[in-house]
């Protein structure tokens, strides 16, 4: 396969001879293809691409590499898990997780993000406790959250017929960009309805002053 220069870019020989800037046209034909590959890319997979040796493909992908670092961009290109791949810059990370995160949760229905917000700051937590607190039934809504994996059971509560008990899941963190439920953000965030948030924060001193009192028994 034959690599064709990009809107003519061409560059002279010693002898005047017109050639195409090849190294320029490989490097930008493969973050072409790293940047549309979510997973790392072996080299001889690249270099049979471009129908090139894997020798120049490693060249051209180190100075990519280079040019990346040194012009402080965006991005950065690494070897890892035996292939090539595009990540972001740490310096920027924390831009991107704000980004995802506002993206991920617009794509949540607000009776989703309602719910999510529930379970989050005070699970473990009952379907109908969710409904009382949203004062609409939320079944479907925990059906659904259950099914996207954001929310899981976790045993059942000491109570008559033993209702299920509702938390956040691993998954949870990930797609809010949060290590640990400790990093969960004000409940405004969240974006739940003004009222949701007043029943929210009202069953979370509820909770405090249950634990403190629980506290004092067991000192008593």
């Amino acid at each position: 396969m034959e690599l064709k220069p990009i809107g003519g870019r061409m560059w002279k020989t010693g002898a005047g001879e017109e050639r195409p800037q090849e190294m320029e046209v490989l490097k930008g034909a493969l973050e072409a293809m790293l940047f549309v590959s979510g997973e790392p890319i072996p080299t001889r997979r690249l270099a049979e691409a471009l129908g090139c040796d894997e020798g120049r493909v490693v060249s051209a992908l180190q100075e990519l590499s280079e040019e990346y670092q040194a012009e402080n961009r965006g991005i950065q290109l690494r070897s890892v898990g035996g292939g090539w791949r595009l990540h972001t810059h740490p310096a920027y990370a924390t831009y991107v997780e704000k980004m995802l995160l506002s993206t991920k949760r617009a794509r949540l229905t607000r009776a989703a993000v309602e719910t999510l917000a529930i379970i989050a700051y005070l699970q473990p937590i009952t379907r109908s406790q969710i409904a009382n607190l949203r004062g609409v039934q939320s079944e479907n809504v925990v059906k659904v959250l259950v099914e996207m994996g954001l929310v899981a059971e976790a045993g059942k509560e000491k109570a008559p017929g033993g209702p299920a008990l509702y938390i956040t899941t691993e998954k949870f963190l990930e797609r809010f960009g949060l290590r640990s439920l400790e990093e969960l953000p004000p409940l405004e965030e969240f974006e739940p309805d003004r009222e949701t948030v007043e029943r929210i924060a009202r069953s979370l001193s509820g909770h405090e002053e249950a634990r403190e009192a629980g506290a004092e028994a067991e000192e008593a």
